[in-house]
């Protein structure tokens, strides 16, 4: 066995070749995605899209002012639910299933923004007839001098404190982009899966994306396809018991390339959801995303790791032991 200084050198090489190989791979990956995006750009539903995405850019400039408040958290006081004033629908989950309708929904945002990018499904999940629907704000900072891991243990306290606060069990989190990568982190790394029941992740880039590079900060080196992040949750997690709903997007601008907003891991239970004609911004919006979060978050059984079904769906399919995508785009 060769040892010393060349043998030091070798690896070195061969690491950094390794490296280049994968940058490569994925480079030629982000070409042919950005081509296929060209194309359904060109298209009725492509050129739809473009227009929300920028609709909803519009509206979201607006509401980010509100959004940098602090949200109060609201258990009710006496643990138990009046139903005098809720909808024949919410009325609906509570008698079907108050486990459920009791689990409080944590709601993290991307990078750069805040609890506002939540507007419309947490309107969607109160109407159904969730009690505690709690968005959460990270530091501005975060985007500049954060880090994922401090990010992910931030997560993790207030996780406790909500369930602190509301005598929960456990919690179901909504993240979106880089909120998607923290809570995956804190499930996966720190122990979370006890407190998560289930992760939905929109558009988050579980592979890393090559946009990342156009940002030079420490957050955005971590979220880059050959991270030590992105390699850290690409381990084994034989022991993780959080079920986890996966959307992507093959129109997502900012998860470049868009296949890698999936998550692939053989130990983790994850339904996908695929869509061929929504921006990265808009997937917290689109009818077809809302549907499916208040779906999936309106039934907690299917969580057991055995029970549970690999695979993915899109508007049209309904696989079996699949979860439907939901009616029509409005």
């Amino acid at each position: 066995m060769e040892t010393g200084p060349s043998a030091g050198a070798d690896g070195v090489v061969h690491r950094l070749t390794a490296k280049g190989d994968a940058l490569v791979a994925t480079t030629g990956d982000a070409l042919a995605a950005t081509a296929r995006a060209v194309r359904a750009l060109a298209r009725p539903s492509g050129l739809r899209a473009a227009l929300v995405e920028a609709a909803w850019l519009a509206a979201h400039a607006a509401l980010y002012p509100w959004g940098v408040l602090t949200q109060q958290l609201s258990p009710h006081a006496d643990g138990h639910y009046r139903t005098e004033t809720l909808s024949t629908v919410q009325r609906g989950l509570l008698v079907v299933d108050v486990q459920a309708a009791g689990t409080p929904i944590l709601l993290v945002h991307g990078i750069g923004d805040n609890r506002s990018a939540f507007t419309v499904l947490r309107r969607a999940l109160r109407r159904r007839g969730f009690g505690v629907v709690h968005g959460v704000n990270y530091s501005v900072l975060t985007a500049i001098t954060g880090d994922v891991r401090a990010a992910a243990r931030s997560l993790g306290r207030e996780i406790e404190r909500v369930c602190e606060e509301t005598g929960a069990e456990q919690v179901h989190v909504v993240g979106h982009s880089l909120g998607g990568v923290l809570a995956r982190y804190y499930v996966q790394r720190l122990g979370g899966d006890a407190r998560v029941h289930t992760l939905v992740t929109l558009g988050s880039p579980h592979g890393g994306t090559l946009a990342a590079y156009l940002l030079p900060t420490p957050i955005a080196r971590q979220l880059r396809p050959d991270a030590d992040v992105i390699a850290e949750l690409a381990e084994p997690a034989p022991h993780c018991r959080t079920r986890f709903l996966v959307v992507w997007s093959e129109l997502d601008q900012v998860v470049v390339p868009q296949r890698h907003a999936r998550l692939e891991h053989p130990d983790l239970t994850v339904t996908h959801l695929r869509l061929g004609d929504v921006g990265h911004l808009s997937l917290s919006v689109d009818s077809r995303v809302v549907h499916a979060v208040v779906s999936t978050l309106s039934q907690l059984s299917g969580s057991d790791p055995a029970a549970g079904g690999r695979g993915e769906t899109h508007p049209g399919d309904t696989p079996r032991s699949e979860l439907p995508a939901g009616g029509p785009r409005r």
